[in-house]
């Protein structure tokens, strides 16, 4: 132990050596006086974090803290952003069509006015002659990316060597590890392009059309709504959302109710018996017959009623018995848009309070990084997974995760991922999965009840991961019956039915039994859950115990089963249902698999509407824009008056706004241009034309006075709710 700690301090001695002497200072035979290190990092409570790591116990002072060796200081987040179009010209300012569409050749920037301060704080920082090197360690992502980049670009940052801190945690061991393999910062500038790619396209499509549409369409909409002016906003992500929404909603409204009848027939032995379905199969008298809703149902019941007059009194034969095992591994590690979407479910709580609880989680370094895409962990971190196990197995004195470890000791559970689905470097673009450090664990009683929830949910998750497969045994039946008919025709009809019964748990000790009854502690969440139809098990097979399968054991094919009788079951067709806020996430993030055109659909696999950092701010925007309303008990998502007619005004005007298809594909563009494959002029050029086309396609139309029936269509379904 002794030993360990000595080469503890040697190692963190010898990394405040090589961060102090700066890499123009390795030079051979040049010797300079050592200059200071500036950490800048996206918020004040991480700047903390690092000052702890770094040993830095100074008092904090204004904007900064500094010792002999480092100068610490910090963003407020977004300290500089675009100059609206009037800072170009005083005439942009009011809204007309001869000054669209507004696209400057040189774009202009400027310090936000609450944070000046701040902004002055670091400048004189970063422009002090005894500063050598700038470690940026603003969030490891495309937006930390360019909260940095805008700040040195306003400054003018010359002459300092500048390094980028790239971490997964805050935990000690990540934070020396960030500094200590820090990159040049221009190896980030592929990544950089794109951030800056993304809000030139955010700001040019929400200018440029929120302007034309308001100046065309917006006189008549306000008339409409009785409203004295209406702007119309629109946003390269959030009009897409909106379309999701109001498509969603209009399909709910339209949705006619079928019924169907099937029948079922109950067939036994002496020593029981079973339900089987009917199935209209080739050779059936009803195989393609216009009298089927399905296969397995008929439209109308006496259609029904009549069919079962040739199956009575009928004996089966059995045509095929299968018995066999299905494992179910636990599902892949969280992602942001995956926990945002659960907590909906089970706490109803919206996916930015999600997102700011696990934020806060990550910042005391009980969680690793929350805005990723990544299901899975990477190679490196997969290696060295035993750290968060045990550091969870001695911090954390929950009994019942103290269970679940004991368990896994007991049972040897292995701990080795590397050949498992859960790890896969190829799925990992910035950071890996949500999950639990280890550390931090002195905190979390602090927290809020929801909080450690979340945190629950996550450990569990990261848990069931290194447990057994669930195995369900599963027996499949199929019997032909004959059938013989008024017009003395014959058939084979075919009769079938699916059981399985659950004979090891595995990981379902931690995540619990589909369909069984939760422990006292989680009774409250499933209720939750199940309030507005999340937990839908129409679809799964039937779950019969044990003794289903001793009646199998002595049933074999050409066996002759009697038919014990037959019913007709009533079933009624269902409407989409609507989104909560969660799974408006996960639609988000799964954008791609709305796409009809296979290829392209292929194209943009992994490429969402939005990104894990945005998704939830662009609900709330919806909200507060007033196009779309969220029950705050529920969080059903469902459009406003005013959402579905601006629906309308970009449908009838720049419809592709309103495909996936195109915002996916430009979330792809960004992508590529972060990894390097296309350039930033290649890809502004493609954003330059269509800006251009869709204007100059709006002015032609001249559609505005045509939308007034269409307005008065949407009207009738909100007046009731006024």
């Amino acid at each position: 132990m002794i030993y360990c700690f000595i080469v503890f301090i040697q190692e963190t001695i010898d990394l405040e050596k090589q961060l102090r002497v700066s890499h123009k200072q390795k030079e051979k035979g040049m010797h300079f006086k050592l200059g200071k290190n500036v950490l800048i990092t996206e918020k004040p409570s991480v700047a903390m974090e690092f000052a702890k790591v770094l040993k830095i116990n100074t008092k904090r002072q204004n904007g900064y803290m500094e010792s002999e060796n480092w100068i610490i200081t910090w963003c407020v987040g977004h300290l500089v952003t675009m100059s609206y179009p009037e800072k170009y010209d005083e005439k942009l300012k009011f809204w007309r069509l001869d000054t669209l569409p507004f696209m400057p050749k040189e774009y202009k920037y400027e310090v936000i006015s609450n944070v000046q301060n701040q902004f002055n704080i670091i400048k004189g920082i970063l422009t002090r002659e005894d500063v050598e090197v700038i470690y940026v360690a603003t969030d490891s992502g495309r937006e930390g990316e360019y909260i940095y980049r805008l700040v040195d670009q306003a400054i003018g940052v010359k002459g300092k060597e500048k390094r980028r801190v790239w971490i997964d945690s805050q935990t000690e061991e990540e934070i020396n590890r960030g500094i200590k393999e820090a990159k040049e910062l221009s190896e980030y500038d592929s990544l950089s392009n794109s951030a800056y790619l993304r809000a030139k396209e955010d700001y040019l499509i929400g200018i440029n059309f929120s302007r034309l549409l308001s100046i065309i369409y917006g006189r008549r909409l306000a008339k409409e709504l009785e409203e004295e002016k209406v702007s119309i906003s629109v946003g390269r992500v959030m009009t897409c959302v909106l379309g999701m929404v109001v498509e969603r909603e209009r399909e709910i409204r339209n949705f006619k109710k079928t019924k169907y009848y099937k029948i079922v027939g109950t067939f036994g032995k002496e020593d029981g018996n079973f339900k089987a379905d009917w199935k209209s199969v080739e050779g059936s008298k009803m195989y393609n017959s216009p009298k089927l809703y399905n296969e397995t149902g008929f439209k109308k019941e006496n259609d029904a009623k009549d069919f079962i007059i040739s199956l009575k009194d009928k004996k089966a034969i059995v045509k095929e018995v299968k018995k066999s095992k299905q494992k179910e591994n636990a599902p892949l590690l969280f992602n942001l848009a995956e926990i945002q979407n659960e907590c909906t479910k089970r706490f109803k709580i919206k996916p930015d309070e999600t997102l700011e609880i696990i934020q806060n989680l990550y910042e005391k370094k009980l969680v690793t990084y929350p805005r990723t895409d990544a299901r899975v962990l990477s190679t490196a971190i997969a290696k060295v997974i035993t750290k968060n196990l045990n550091g969870i197995a001695k911090g954390f004195k929950d009994e019942e995760v103290q269970g679940y470890i004991k368990k896994m000791s007991e049972e040897k559970y292995s701990t080795n991922l590397l050949k498992t689905k859960y790890v896969n470097d190829s799925k990992i673009t910035d950071h890996y999965a949500i999950i639990p450090t280890g550390q931090g664990l002195n905190g979390l009683n602090s927290l809020k009840p929801v909080a450690q929830k979340v945190y629950m949910l996550i450990v569990r998750r990261f848990l069931s991961i290194f447990y057994p497969p669930a195995i369900y045994k599963k027996a499949s039946l199929i019997g032909n019956v004959k059938s013989v008919f008024k017009d003395g025709s014959e058939t084979m009809e075919q009769f079938g039915s699916n059981f399985k019964i659950l004979v090891q748990k595995g990981y379902f000790e931690i995540a619990g039994v589909p369909g069984e009854k939760k422990s006292s502690k989680d009774k409250q969440e499933n209720d939750a859950e199940n309030q507005d139809g999340t937990n839908d098990s129409e679809n799964q097979e039937l779950t019969l115990d044990s003794k289903f399968f001793e009646l199998l054991k002595n049933i074999k094919k050409n066996d002759k089963i009697s038919m014990v009788g037959l019913d007709i079951k009533e079933g009624e067709t269902k409407p989409p249902k609507r989104y909560n806020s969660g799974s408006l996430i996960l639609a988000m993030e799964n954008a791609g698999q709305l796409i009809e055109d296979e290829d392209l659909r292929t194209q943009i696999k992994g490429s969402g509407i939005g990104t894990s950092a945005t998704r939830a701010g662009i609900i709330t925007k919806l909200q507060k824009n007033e196009y779309i309303k969220l029950n705050s008990k529920t969080q059903i998502v469902t459009p406003m008056q005013l959402g579905e007619m601006v629906y309308g005004v970009v449908y009838m005007s720049i419809r592709s706004l309103l495909n996936p298809e195109l915002t996916a594909s430009w979330e792809l563009g960004l992508t590529k241009v972060a990894e390097g494959e296309i350039t930033a002029d290649e890809y502004m050029k493609k954003l330059d034309d269509f800006i251009r086309g869709r204007t100059d396609n709006v002015l032609r139309i001249n559609n505005a006075n045509q939308m007034v029936n269409y307005y008065n269509y949407v009207a009738q379904f909100y007046r009731r709710n006024k």
